[in-house]
C-alpha cells in the first residue's frame, strides 16, 4: 500500500513525541526520508534516531519565519526535495474564557495557527519549483465539529487552521499542491496524565466505536493524504475520532450497543 511513498521526503513539525512522532514513524516505514522538527535539536536528534530509517533532527521554531525557512532548507540540503509537509506542531493549554489573558490567547494562536501559516509558506518554493507537493495539517475536532470548555482559545485556532485550508488549496492547485487535514478526537498519546486517562474513559461513551483513535490511527490518515494515491483530495478535513463527534448525546451510543447486543 502507498508503494510510491519509497524515497519520498517528508518535514513533519512537532514531530518528537506524541501524534508528530507517530506520523514521522509511519511516513518512514513507508520508505520516506523524513526531517523530524522539534524546538529542542536534542530531541529532535533522540526521536529520529529511535524511529530509525532514513530520518533526522532539526531545531524549528514555528512562531520563527527564519527558523521555518532554516528547516525547509535543511530538508532541501539534506534530502534535495520537499514532498510533504505535515503541520503538526501544537499547544493545547486550557484556560477559561473569563480567566484568559491576551497573552494566553496570543501564545495558542501563535503555534497553532501562525505556525502553521509560517511553515507552509517556508516549503512552498520546493513544492512549487516541483510542480507537486503534499500539506497535511493536524487539526482537531474540537472548534471544528464542538467544543469543549477551556479551549475557547484552542478551538478558535483549530477552526482558523481550516479556513486557511480551504484558501490555500485553491491558490496552491495550479502547483499541483494539494492541502489536507486529519481532525483527531480524543487521543491516546504516551505519558498522559492520570487525569487524561480518566477524562478520555468518560469519552468513550461519546465514540459510536466504543474505542478512542490511536496515533497510529491518525497517523494512518496522514498516510493517506500524503500519498499520490490522494492526488484528486484537497481542501478537505478527515475526522480521525472513533466516531467520537457522531451522536447528539451518549444515550445514542448506549442504545445502539445495546440493540445490537440483543439482536
Amino acid at each position: 500500500m502507498f508503494a510510491t511513498m519509497q524515497g519520498r521526503t517528508a518535514i513533519v513539525t512537532g514531530a518528537n513525541r506524541g501524534i508528530g512522532r507517530g506520523i514521522a514513524a509511519r511516513f518512514s516505514a513507508a520508505g520516506m526520508n523524513v526531517l523530524v522538527a522539534a524546538r529542542s535539536q536534542a530531541d529532535a536528534e533522540r526521536a529520529a534516531r529511535e524511529i530509525g530509517g532514513s530520518c533526522s533532527g532539526v531545531a524549528a521554531d514555528v512562531t520563527d519565519p527564519k527558523s521555518m525557512q532554516a528547516m525547509a532548507t535543511s530538508a532541501l540540503e539534506r534530502y534535495g526535495a520537499i514532498d510533504v509537509l505535515c503541520a503538526n506542531a501544537g499547544i493545547f493549554p486550557r484556560a477559561r474564557v473569563d480567566e484568559m489573558t491576551a497573552s494566553d490567547f496570543d501564545a495558542m494562536t501563535d503555534v497553532n495557527l501562525k505556525g502553521t501559516f509560517l511553515s507552509v509558506q517556508a516549503c512552498l518554493p520546493a513544492m512549487k519549483a516541483q510542480r507537486q507537493g503534499r500539506i497535511v495539517i493536524i487539526g482537531s475536532i474540537t472548534g471544528t465539529t464542538g467544543g469543549y470548555p477551556g479551549y475557547a482559545h484552542y478551538g478558535a485556532s483549530k477552526a482558523g487552521q481550516l479556513g486557511f485550508m480551504r484558501c490555500t488549496a485553491i491558490e496552491l492547485a495550479p502547483w499541483r499542491i494539494t492541502v489536507n487535514a486529519v481532525l483527531p478526537g480524543n487521543v491516546r498519546t504516551e505519558h498522559q496524565s492520570d487525569e487524561k486517562s480518566a477524562y478520555q474513559e468518560k469519552k468513550l461513551r461519546m465514540s459510536a466505536l466504543r474505542r478512542l483513535a490511536t496515533v497510529d490511527d491518525i497517523a494512518n490518515g496522514a498516510l493517506f493524504l500524503a500519498s499520490h494515491e490522494a492526488g484528486a483530495i484537497t481542501g478537505h478535513a478527515l475526522i480521525v475520532d472513533g466516531g467520537q463527534s457522531l451522536p447528539e448525546s451518549p444515550s445514542a451510543v448506549d442504545e445502539a450497543w445495546a440493540a445490537a447486543g440483543s439482536a
